[in-house]
Formats: structure tokens, sequence, C-alpha cells
């Protein structure tokens, strides 16, 4: 079993959880109603973020109170990022196997063993870096996850250092359509039914252009055997959402962009399902991405 210590706030700190080659700090909540067999939703937060201040302006924990469900935040550490931003573009940082890929998946496995998960029921959901690192663990342990959330984030692999880290999340010179599906197919030997995929983003984001969240839709569409036009288009909670569905029917990719919304995540703080609090980079906009992403994974069931 692994050894817990108490930190402010409402998490709790998981501080044994293997090699831990990237250097990461981990942190728990698992609610007094979690059941047996129960899912798990890995959280990363965006840079100058910690796991805390992310849990608070998302609701995650308040969600996780309502349904029932088991809380990873994996947290950088200032030593590896000045900014406390996940090494998504970094090369030791975004391969399966070592670096911070490989803490957040021995951070998983510890939980699902302590707390008797679901193994088929764990999901990754970040923000900004934190997005991009999601996209990175979608990519590399995609037999781990069911389903994965990119806010504001950016494609997997679309940068290999800083400088085009800087450059892709201006929107100029994303790998071509065929060269992202072939990152993500080349990152692991996984060949089972890939992880659904929630893309949200604002279109007024000066951070990291939305023409990300599109360039992560086609990094997807090929390996959920998908065509380009969505399957079909409506209105959630006032904003556009597309969906793109596959033989069965089954939604595997889904869109959302927020009109006029900057860099961060999308929360509806107000009212009996509100949830988080707005923030730095948790903007008050009408529609609760936390709670919406949970509907979108089956966890409100």
């Amino acid at each position: 079993m692994s050894i817990f210590t108490d930190t402010s706030g409402r998490l709790t700190a998981l501080n044994d959880f293997g090699t831990d080659p990237g250097s990461l700090s981990a942190d728990i909540y698992i609610p007094e109603n979690f059941p047996k067999n129960g899912p798990l939703v890995v959280v990363l937060h965006g840079s100058t973020q910690s796991p805390e201040s992310y849990d608070l302006g998302s609701g995650w924990s308040k969600l996780a109170d309502e349904y029932g469900m088991a809380l990873l935040f994996p947290g950088q550490r200032m030593i590896n990022n000045l900014l406390g931003s996940f090494n998504w573009f970094e090369t030791g940082d975004s391969h399966r196997g070592g670096g911070e890929p490989l803490s957040i998946h021995q951070m998983i496995k510890q939980v699902v063993d302590d707390h008797v998960i679901d193994a088929s029921r764990v999901f990754v959901t970040g923000m900004s870096s934190g997005g991009a690192m999601a996209s990175v663990m979608l990519a590399t342990y995609p037999e781990v996850f069911a389903g994965g959330a990119i806010i504001a984030g950016l494609p997997y692999r679309s940068a290999n250092n800083l400088m085009e880290a800087m450059v892709r999340m201006k929107g100029i010179g994303s790998p071509s359509d065929d060269k992202l599906h072939s990152l993500v197919r080349g990152a692991s030997e996984f060949d089972g039914c890939w992880p659904t995929i929630s893309v949200w983003h604002g279109d007024s984001d000066k951070t990291v252009d939305s023409s990300n969240a599109d360039s992560i839709v086609r990094q997807w569409q090929k390996l959920h055997n998908v065509t380009a036009k969505p399957t079909r288009e409506d209105t959630v909670d006032g904003f556009p959402r597309k969906v793109w569905c596959d033989a069965d029917g089954k939604v595997v990719i889904e869109e959302y962009i927020i009109g006029s919304m900057g860099h961060g995540t999308p929360i509806s703080a107000d009212g009996d399902k509100g949830l988080g609090e707005e923030g730095k980079y948790m903007l008050e906009v009408g529609i609760s991405s936390t709670r919406h992403i949970a509907d979108f994974w089956g966890l409100s069931k």
C-alpha cells in the first residue's frame, strides 16, 4: 500500500508510486461514497497552476462527491519547469516508458491497486500544458484509458522542443494530417479500441490558438475510422458541439469551440449544477466543461 499525508485543501498526497522518472508529485481525492470498482479520472493542471488550484477552479472533487469517482492529480515541480508546465514537448517526456508519462502511469497503477478501481474506466483530462500532456498520455498509453478530454491543448508530438512548442501554440506549422495520425499510431503497439476524445477550446485564445483543437480532432479521426465531416452538430448550453460517431453510432470524438473565450477551462459556477470557482485560466462562460466531460464519459449514470 502507498503512504498518504495530508496536504492543503481537499486533496491528499500520494507519496509512494514507483520510480517516478519524471520527478512529479501526486495527489488524490477519494470521496466517502466511492464504490468498489468505481472509475478514476486523472486531472492535469496547466502552467502556473497546482493540483489544488485546478481542482478548486474546475470543481472536479465536488463532482466526485456527486458521482462517486476517484481522482488523481499529477503535479509538476518547479525544478522541472519554471512555469510549472508539463514538458509535453520534450523528447524524454513524450514517449512511452520514460519521463513524465511513465511517472503518471505509475501513479495510475498505484491508485488502481490501492482503491480497487475498475481498470476499464480510467480517464484523463487536462488544460493547456496539462491538455497537451493528456494528448501524450492518450497516445503513449492508450490501453490504460477509456477516454480523454483535452482543454486548450495541442496534438501529440506537434512539437519536439521549446522553440517548436511556442510556434505551434500560435497555430503555425502543425504537422500534416497523415503525420499527426502516424505520430499517435507509432507511439505504442496498441491494437485495441482507442479512447474516446473530447476537445474544448476558446475561439479567442491568444496563448494556444484554437486551430490546435481542430488538429487534435484530425489526429484521432483515422484511428476511430470516422470521416472529416462531423456526424452531427448541436448546441449545448448555448455553445456549438460537433460529434463524430463510429459505425455503431457511438460518439467517439466531440469538439466544443467556445465563442469569445480566451485561454482556460470553461466553467459554470452558479446554480444548483454549478461547479468550480472563477479565477486565472478558470473562465466563467456559462458551461461546465467538467460536468459535460464526465457526462460524455458516462460517469453520471
